[in-house]
């Protein structure tokens, strides 16, 4: 039996362990919290999962949470003008619903399930020293944790990574109370906000430790007027200065938040750090190699909500290409390749995701606009969020968009 370590307990690490641990391998997974302090900690994230994603988590048998989250069946996208009304508004169908489960929810479930199944789980924040020994005793060595010393041994990847610096300064509220959006109560959808010049307002509906629930998550350009949440410490304050901002950007967003309140103490979240994409293999000091998984090896900005949705689509791809390599040893060119799989379609989530980072081109407005009148247009957007490569086929080239609204008018593009 090949013995495989995990060091991170994300979505990547957990659903690659589990997925490992129900094909028979040893695994053992190093965390530097418990489940109970993931669950009754800050929250992570805005994880806003597609059907894609979700449904390597139906394959595992993991999706427990699937029957209690929220359906989100629609992508909406709505732009303010300068005095802050909406200059568009639309809703794109979902052609498979997608669903948030708070990561502290998840991320805990998982790891106690992991545990139960067998799985030696360790709690411990593992250093670069730690792998140079573990690595002489696991077939594999894989790390997953995007944050802190162990990402430092995976270098940037500059013909890959655009940006240097961070794009945007993110904070996250999750509440409760928070009214339908009243062109569409009937269902649920994720709301893109756009602010030319000055960010984004993201809304989505998403399942908490309790129970239903709504993030509001602000995406700042850095220095302008959004990037006000550095040096908040008050989850109150966090809160009050993002309904202050909806207020005067979105107000139609703020109309129906004048009553919400934070879900619990530990639920907002601010920072910012830079998109980057890294070579895929650490090397330790003492010769050894390590896997990168995840946003260790790929870490887009929030901005396309693809954050949990390549983490899921990594560990998938990183586990089939574990199970065809057999007994063979896991060498650099095993682990390179491997990563080259999975970036065939991650490559389609980080031009997108850098592109949304800039100012919209004349044919991209003009997309956004058509996408009001024309139903398909806007359907085929939301259903980007899920399969980012079809962006390729009508979103960057002036050309490909005015064919594509032009087949959807009957003019000539």
């Amino acid at each position: 039996m090949r013995k495989i370590l995990i060091v991170g307990a994300g979505q990547s690490g957990l659903q690659l362990a589990l997925g490992l641990q129900s094909n028979g391998y040893e695994v053992t997974l190093m965390s530097n919290r418990t489940a109970d302090e993931i669950r009754t900690g800050r929250v992570m994230s805005t994880q806003c999962m597609f059907h894609t994603a979700l449904q390597h988590e139906r394959d595992l048998q993991l999706n427990f949470w699937e029957s209690q989250a929220p359906r989100i069946e629609g992508v909406g996208v709505s732009v303010a003008g300068p005095d802050s009304s909406r200059v568009v508004d639309w809703v794109g169908k979902l052609d498979g619903y997608a669903q948030s489960v708070d990561q502290r929810v998840k991320m805990a479930g998982w790891m106690e399930t992991f545990a139960q199944r067998g799985g030696q789980l360790v709690i411990h924040g593992a250093a670069v020293s730690d792998l140079d020994y573990f690595s002489r005793t696991y077939d594999l060595v894989m790390v997953s944790a995007g944050k802190g010393e162990l990402v430092s041994m995976f270098g940037r990847d500059a013909s890959r990574s655009l940006f240097d610096t961070p794009q945007r300064a993110l904070a996250v509220a999750y509440v409760h109370g928070l009214g339908p959006r009243p062109e569409h109560p009937e269902f649920d959808a994720v709301r893109c906000n756009l602010v030319p010049g000055v960010g984004e307002l993201f809304v989505m509906p998403t399942l908490t430790t309790s129970g239903r629930a709504d993030i509001l998550f602000w995406e700042g350009v850095p220095g302008g007027p959004l990037d006000a949440f550095q040096g908040i410490k008050d989850p109150a304050e966090h809160l009050a200065k993002t309904l202050e901002l909806m207020e005067k950007f979105t107000p139609w967003e703020y109309a129906r938040a004048t009553k919400v309140e934070l879900t619990d103490a530990n639920a907002t979240l601010a920072g910012r750090y830079a998109p980057t994409v890294r070579k895929p293999v650490g090397r330790l000091p003492g010769g050894g190699l390590v896997l990168g998984v995840g946003d260790v090896v790929v870490a887009n900005d929030p901005i396309t909500g693809q954050g949990s949705n390549t983490a899921s689509k990594c560990a998938h791809s990183y586990l089939h290409s574990i199970l065809e390599h057999g007994d063979r040893p896991f060498d650099e060119e095993w682990m390179e390749a491997t990563f080259e799989r999975h970036w065939e379609k991650t490559q389609h989530v980080v031009k997108w995701t850098n592109a949304m980072l800039g100012p919209p081109p004349e044919h991209v407005l003009n997309l956004i606009g058509a996408s009001g009148q024309l139903q398909p247009a806007a359907d085929r957007f939301a259903n980007g969020f899920n399969d980012p490569a079809d962006f390729d086929n009508f979103f960057f080239e002036p050309e490909k968009t005015n064919a594509y609204l032009g087949s959807l008018t009957g003019a000539q593009g």
